[in-house]
C-alpha cells in the first residue's frame, strides 16, 4: 500500500487526479472503512494541489458515497455496505445471517389479489388467476434497506398466512418446511425512482434512485413458483456477481 504522492502533470483534470488518487488509497485499505482522512490542507501539501482542487475530488467522493464529513471532526471513509453475492440463490435474511447481520421483517401486506398480466405471465398462470401478494419492508440492523413484493400460488400463500415472516425467509420456509426443492432464478435489475409510497416505506425522499431486481424463482422440476419485485436502497446495500472470463 502506498502512501500519497504527489500528481503528476496530465492532460487528466488536477481534482479528477486527486479523487481517483484517493478512491484507490481506500480500496488497497491505506485508508480503511471509518478512518479519518488527512485534512484538505494535509492532503493538498501531500499532492502539491491547491485546497480547492482537494475540496472538489472530495466533494464527488462524498456525493458517490465513498467518504462522508461530520461537521467538527473531518472527513471519514464510509462504512462498506453489506453486500449479497447475486451468484447464489438464497434469501436475503440467510444471506445477512451468514454474515453477522439482523434482519427483520415488516409484513404490511399479506392477500389474495388478480394476478397483474406481467405476474401471470411469469408463474404460467391464466389471466387474472388468483395469487398471494406479500409486501414486505427488509430491515438489516434495524434500517430499512429494501421493499419487496412477492407473489406466489395461492395454495402456498395461504400456508405462508400462518408463518413467521418476520424472522423468516420464504424460500428457506419453501424448502425447510414445506419439502419443496428450489432450482434456480431469473433475475432482471434496472433502477426507478421512489413513488410516494416507496418513499414511505425505505425513509428515502420522493424520486429518489433505487435498484429494482425481478427474480423469478423456479422449483427444482423447472415449475416458476415465486416472482419478486426487490427495490432496494443503492446507498445502503449492494449485489455482488463474479463473471468468469471463461465460464
Amino acid at each position: 500500500m502506498t502512501l500519497l504522492r504527489a500528481i503528476e502533470p496530465t492532460a487528466v483534470p488536477l481534482y479528477s487526479q486527486v479523487r481517483e488518487r484517493l478512491r484507490e488509497r481506500i480500496a488497497d485499505g491505506t485508508y480503511a472503512p471509518q478512518a479519518r482522512l488527512p485534512s484538505e490542507h494535509e492532503i493538498g501539501a501531500l499532492l502539491k494541489v491547491s485546497r480547492i482542487t482537494v475540496r472538489q475530488a472530495l466533494g464527488d467522493l462524498q456525493k458517490e458515497g465513498v467518504i462522508v464529513k461530520v461537521p467538527g471532526k473531518g472527513t471519514f471513509v464510509a462504512a462498506q455496505r453489506p453486500s449479497q453475492e447475486l451468484a447464489r440463490l438464497e434469501g436475503f435474511g440467510e444471506a445477512m445471517a451468514r454474515k453477522g447481520h439482523r434482519i427483520v421483517n415488516r409484513v404490511v401486506k399479506h392477500a389474495q389479489v388478480d394476478a397483474p398480466p406481467d405476474v401471470a405471465a411469469r408463474l404460467h398462470l391464466a389471466p387474472r388467476a388468483s395469487v398471494t401478494e406479500i409486501h414486505r419492508v427488509r430491515r438489516l440492523d434495524h434500517a430499512p434497506v429494501s421493499f419487496e413484493i412477492t407473489y406466489v400460488p395461492t395454495t402456498i400463500g395461504e400456508r405462508l398466512r400462518g408463518e413467521n415472516l418476520a424472522e423468516r425467509d420464504i424460500f428457506l420456509i419453501l424448502e425447510a418446511d414445506y419439502g419443496i426443492a428450489l432450482g434456480h432464478a431469473d433475475i432482471r435489475i434496472d433502477a426507478v425512482n421512489a413513488d410516494a409510497a416507496l418513499a414511505d416505506a425505505l425513509r428515502v425522499e420522493r424520486g429518489a434512485a433505487l435498484l429494482r431486481i425481478e427474480r423469478l424463482t423456479w422449483t427444482a422440476d423447472g415449475v416458476p413458483l415465486d416472482f419478486e419485485y426487490l427495490y432496494v436502497r443503492g446507498e445502503a446495500f449492494q449485489y455482488a456477481l463474479r463473471l468468469p472470463r471463461h465460464p
